[in-house]
This record gives structure tokens, sequence and C-alpha cells, in this order.
């Protein structure tokens, strides 16, 4: 039985979907000038960014999307330092990495508000938490990560003739950086996109992201 040309089409589309695509990645030229002077990184919780559909916009209300955000930053954060822990066991990286539980007990004592952080300079925030430098994580999604807020709103939105928030494709553009804490001189930075199905978690965002960022993570002994 012969396949048609657009369901071909069809299936070549969906795998694009529920796969994570390729990443831009940028290294200073004198990040080895910095490296052995480093022994503190911190994960600074994630910035993220909503850009929900209109009829899901509607049903939801600033104080939710502040919430949802909020929460889902922090999730990434914790993500990031997990992951990076396991694979520091393995690869023994040539820096440790602040607790998150630290970092965010130092930023509550500092009084900036986490909807602000980004209104600090990396320089900045890697001197109050002490540390030779900062990752940062961006992240820009159009439906809300699969957590219990998200769950619930999604709920709320169907009563409401909203549609909910688990049919449509999700799509996370991700940003991740590091800057030393002399200058803030930006280090590296990894660029990457998760869609379709690994996109729909901060779970699968994350370990799409951090299996392809720590192949290249600057931080990894020379072979």
């Amino acid at each position: 039985m012969q396949i048609s040309t657009p369901r071909i089409l069809a299936v070549l589309l969906v795998s694009l979907l529920l796969t994570a695509c390729g990443p831009n990645i940028y290294l200073a030229n004198d990040f080895r000038a910095y490296a052995p002077k480093h022994k503190t990184v911190a994960i600074l919780p994630a910035a993220v960014t909503m850009q929900l559909r209109p009829n899901q916009a509607r049903n939801t209300s600033a104080e939710q999307m502040r919430d949802m955000e909020f929460k889902t930053g922090l999730d990434f954060q914790d993500r990031i330092y997990a992951w990076l822990l396991r694979r520091s066991s393995q690869r023994g990286y040539t820096v440790q990495f602040q607790d998150v539980m630290q970092t965010n007990s130092r930023l509550r004592e500092s009084g900036i508000p986490f909807e602000e952080l980004r209104a600090h300079s990396p320089q900045e925030l890697a001197k109050l938490l002490g540390v030779d430098a900062v990752l940062t994580t961006s992240v820009r999604t159009n439906k809300p990560m699969s957590d219990g807020a998200a769950l619930a709103l999604g709920a709320a939105s169907l009563l409401l003739g909203g549609g909910g928030y688990g049919g449509a494709t999700n799509e996370a553009n991700i940003s991740v950086t590091i800057h030393e804490s002399d200058a803030g001189k930006l280090l590296w930075k990894y660029d990457f996109v998760a869609a379709g199905s690994v996109g729909s978690s901060t779970e699968g965002v994350v370990n799409a992201l951090m299996r392809n960022a720590s192949k290249k993570f600057p931080y990894t002994p020379k072979s």
C-alpha cells in the first residue's frame, strides 16, 4: 500500500515538533583566563515569560500569571541545579554550585523582589551571593508548564469556555548565560528551543536542555 505524500509530510512535521531544535552557543575567547579563578557558581531563579493565547489570557488574572511564572522559574532553577550536581559527580566540573536554598535565602535577605532580579546586573548579584559567577536562565513559552497550578487554571478555563491549556503545542525558547563577578562579563551563552511534548513541562524542557548544554558546559575539565 502506498503512503500519500501529504501523510508523509504530516508524519515528518509531527516528528519535528516532538524534538528540540539545535542550540546556538557562545563562549568568550578568553574564558580559560577566568575558569581557574572560579570556585563557586550560583544558579538564579529562571525569568519566565508566558505568552498565552487570547482566550487563555482573558481567563487568567495578572496575579495568577505572576504566580505561575514565579513557580515555574523556581522549578527551572531547582531542576537545573539537580542536573548539574548529578553531572558534576560524573564529569568532575571544575566549579561547585551554590545550594539554591542558600541562593534564594540571600536574595530574600537582600530585599530584591523576584520580579526585579533582572533589573540588577549579574555582577551585582554575584557580589551579593558571594560567588565567582552567576548562571541565569530566561524562558519564553506560549503555554503553562504541566504543574498543579497550570492544571488547575486549565480546568477553570474549560469551565469558563476558554478552551483550557492542554490542547496547544507548546514551544519554549530558553537562553542560559554565565557572567563572571568582577566586571559582569558574559562568558557563555546557550540558546535552545524545545517544542511539542518536550516543551510541555519543566522536567521535559530541562532534561532536553541540559542533555545538550552539559556537553558544551564550559567548566568541564580538559581531556
